[in-house]
């Protein structure tokens, strides 16, 4: 048995002393001490919701893909024999192969006023389980002898009010048939329900399952099929795959197969959690490095007041070592305090905002949970950052030996500043002369004060400028860009004299007519299965424009790319682009860039409609029209658009408005609502240290001018005004720094999908600099509230 060594009693009372010593200085720097925790708070509050709601949305992901058995390729085709599986099935790579039927069919659903559209999916027959199953919510499944039985979407469902019994309309294969609601149903293949290239409007767009020979006789494909969903063997090369498929699918008019990355739903959540994986790292580390900012300013003027005392531990046999861990323990006591609260307070947050993930994301269950990888990094980062703070405040003066410790450190060396060099001293009052000699003499001191300020001003701008990027979205996507009241999807390519025939429907005030078409574009080593859109000469409702919003004139030879199409293929302006088309004459063709433009949603690319006609060797069609609409006939259109069988989906431009405000919009206003929050308290924090700080540096120069004969306000006036100078120069450098922060989160918050544009506006800088001016106003009351209680006799007999 090994018997522990025997400690000294006075070792143990040392030990001990030094400990009461911390707590006394935790005690009477509370206030600083209560900035640096509540900054910590806020720093890992933010890690463990973000990361946990990331955390909560992958693990939901998996386990819901791997269950109802998500595919990882997908291919459409115009109708197809139901044998060409067996060969689909022998292509190296593919463990298991499904065929459905799908039909997108225009719908008329109960109190709806708009005509809907509805994506019909067959199911797998009886004893089969097939890929993309679905999760039975409520009701039951159709039976095989129920010819219009339909299960519908659980998004759709509860923005429209139905339950298994209702009925809805649907225009099938150029026939009315009336739909009857058996259960309620989801999906992997369609958490989000998007319809194109748009976003989610779950009020005019939904997914109904119906079963399989139900489906394929209204649509006479009773052998055969146009959807085909893959799963991968383990290792297989996903590319190999899918080029093979599209050999094979080509002659039954294959639109391109594509994997599970490109699929709209999954390529939604993909962009969700990319933004949420860079939240919980880029924002948290903003936050903690505020903090250790914070730690270092006061255990700098902390060791500066207790050199004397530093000096006497050492002389009492306490190494470098013992005094850097006592001070260290401040530093990690006060960070990991607000660390500690910062975990309950994330964890709090955290179930909110996956009660707003489960109303965008339908997963059987969706649910926060606190793993103990967020706990642990999240203390782990705080920790560091205490021990960061620390260690660059402590470095110099627990070197000092005993006996240089012990001195005082030597008068500062003044000279003649730029006041009296330039004689502007004679014009101040002395006040004001006090103030800025005082700054000018110690220009590390203030630079630091001033970095703090600017800091907590450039996060105040951070959290507020999504507001202005939204708002720039909102405008130059659905003002500016899109004029157009509705857009119809044909279901077959028209003619494209058949704008002649819509402009004769009721309230129709202008209609241009569009064509889009698949293609793959091919530049160098780079690939991206998209569509190209085609727009009438000059258009008036979907207008192209340029960084200067001026209308950019499709040429009649080339192709105008997006910027993050063209960033994707790795093309410039200037240079030729190959372009395989996926359907019609199949060919492919040369075309050269003549422009790269911005937009902020999607990946575009733009022709003009003959000249895209010539390239695919076409007569010029459409598949699709803007429509103008007067706002006093609308209703009478929307009834006539869903009798038209050829009409296959509409569009309404504020209602996709409203869906775009609904999904990322409102995402994006409750994260920037929690970080404004942060942020706000977070420069209250730091103005309150540098403030507070301020004051016990300058106690005995202020108990003086007490002592002679300087009133309370006035000797207030020359320390608060310090901190005014320092506010008011911290002022340009935070707008600086948060146009630079918002540049960077601007950057790693794009995704392929959506675009952030970098847009500050005056108003949020005048909104910023008030909410930190607001914040020195309070922390200048607290101090001055302070400065009114301080006994004058007790700080000129001791510097502690």
């Amino acid at each position: 048995m090994v018997t522990p060594p025997h400690i000294p009693q006075s070792m143990r009372l040392h030990v001990s002393m030094l400990d009461r010593k911390l707590l006394r200085d935790l005690w009477r720097m509370r206030g600083q001490v209560l900035a640096v925790a509540m900054v910590a708070l806020y720093g890992v509050a933010t890690f463990v919701t973000m990361r946990g709601s990331y955390e909560a949305l992958l693990t939901s992901q998996h386990a819901y893909y791997e269950r109802y058995r998500f595919a990882d390729v997908f291919a459409s085709v115009r109708r197809a024999p139901l044998s060409v599986l067996s060969q689909v099935r022998t292509i190296p790579g593919v463990n298991e192969a499904d065929g459905r039927v799908v039909f997108d069919a225009s719908l008329d659903v109960p109190g709806l006023d708009e005509p809907a559209s509805g994506r019909l999916v067959s199911l797998a027959p009886p004893g089969e389980s097939g890929l993309n199953r679905v999760f039975l919510r409520d009701g039951r499944m159709p039976g095989a002898a129920e010819r219009n039985a339909v299960l519908v979407s659980v998004a759709f469902s509860e923005a429209n009010g139905l339950h298994p019994g209702d009925t809805l309309g649907a225009i099938i294969n150029g026939r009315r048939e009336r739909l009857r609601i058996v259960g309620i149903a989801m999906s992997p293949e369609y958490l989000n329900e998007i319809k194109g290239d748009s976003f989610p409007d779950n009020r005019r767009f939904g997914v109904l399952w119906m079963d399989r020979d139900a489906l394929a006789g209204a649509l006479a494909m009773r052998d055969g099929i146009n959807d085909v969903s893959v799963t991968l063997a383990p290792h297989a090369s996903e590319k190999q795959v899918i080029e093979r498929l599209d050999q094979l699918l080509a002659p039954y008019g294959a639109l391109g197969a594509y994997g599970r990355q490109d699929q709209l739903s999954h390529n939604f959540l993909s962009n969700e959690l990319a933004q949420s994986r860079v939240s919980a790292t880029v924002l948290p580390a903003i936050f903690l490095a505020v903090a250790a900012f914070l730690v270092h300013n006061v255990l700098s003027r902390l060791t500066a007041l207790q050199r004397a005392q530093i000096g006497l531990l050492k002389s009492l046999g306490y190494g470098r070592l013992a005094v850097s861990m006592h001070y260290m323990k401040f530093a990690l006591s006060t960070v990991m305090a607000g660390g500690v609260a910062g975990i309950a307070v994330g964890a709090w947050l955290g179930h909110g905002l996956a009660q707003l993930y489960g109303r965008f994301y339908h997963f059987p269950r969706l649910s926060f949970s606190l793993s103990a990888f967020a706990v642990t990094a999240a203390l782990s980062i705080a920790a560091l950052s205490a021990v960061v703070g620390a260690l660059l405040a402590t470095r110099r003066v627990v070197t000092l030996s005993p006996a240089e410790s012990m001195r005082p450190e030597a008068p500062a060396h003044f000279q003649p500043g730029p006041l009296e060099r330039l004689g502007l001293q004679r014009w101040m009052p002395l006040p004001v002369r006090m103030v800025l000699r005082n700054l000018e003499r110690k220009p590390v001191k203030s630079l630091l004060s001033v970095l703090g300020l600017a800091s907590a001003l450039a996060l105040v701008i951070t959290g507020q400028y999504t507001f202005d990027a939204l708002n720039e979205v909102i405008r130059l996507q659905f003002r500016v860009a899109q004029r157009d009241d509705v857009s119809l999807s044909f279901n077959e390519p028209r003619d494209w004299s058949v704008a002649s025939n819509l402009a004769s429907l009721p309230g129709v005030l202008r209609v241009e007519p569009f064509r889009m078409m698949a293609v793959k574009m091919r530049y160098r080593h780079r690939s991206k299965k998209t569509a190209i859109v085609a727009l009438a000469p000059q258009p008036l409702l979907r207008r192209v424009l340029d960084d200067a919003e001026r209308t950019v004139p499709l040429p009649p030879h080339g192709i105008v790319l997006t910027r993050m199409l063209a960033q994707t293929l790795g093309i410039a302006a200037g240079e030729p682009l190959e372009v395989s088309f996926m359907e019609g004459q199949r060919s492919t063709v040369q075309v050269p860039v003549t422009r790269i433009i911005d937009e902020p949603i999607g990946m575009f690319s733009y022709m003009d409609a003959r000249a895209l006609a010539a390239l695919a060797q076409e007569p010029v069609t459409a598949s699709g029209a803007y429509l103008a609409v007067d706002p006093a006939r609308q209703a009478a259109l929307y009834r006539m658009l869903k009798t038209i069988p050829a009409v296959r989906s509409v569009s309404l431009r504020e209602a996709t408005l409203q869906s775009f405000l609904a999904t990322i919009a409102q995402n994006m206003r409750m994260n920037t609502r929690v970080l404004v929050s942060f942020a706000c308290i977070i420069a209250l924090g730091v103005v309150y240290n540098a403030t507070r700080i301020a004051l016990s540096e300058q106690a005995i120069e202020l108990a003086s001018l007490r002592i002679l004969g300087f009133t309370n306000a006035e000797v207030a006036a020359m320390l608060l005004g310090q901190q005014a100078a320092l506010t008011l120069a911290a002022l340009p450098l935070g707008c600086g720094l948060g146009y630079l922060l918002a540049a960077l989160l601007s950057e790693l918050l794009s995704q392929d999908l959506f675009r952030i544009p970098l847009v500050v506006s005056g108003h949020t800088y005048l909104l910023s600099i008030g909410v930190v001016l607001a914040a020195a106003v309070a922390a200048g009351y607290l101090v001055w509230r302070k400065l009114r209680r301080m006994d004058l006799i007790e700080v000129l007999k001791t510097r502690e």
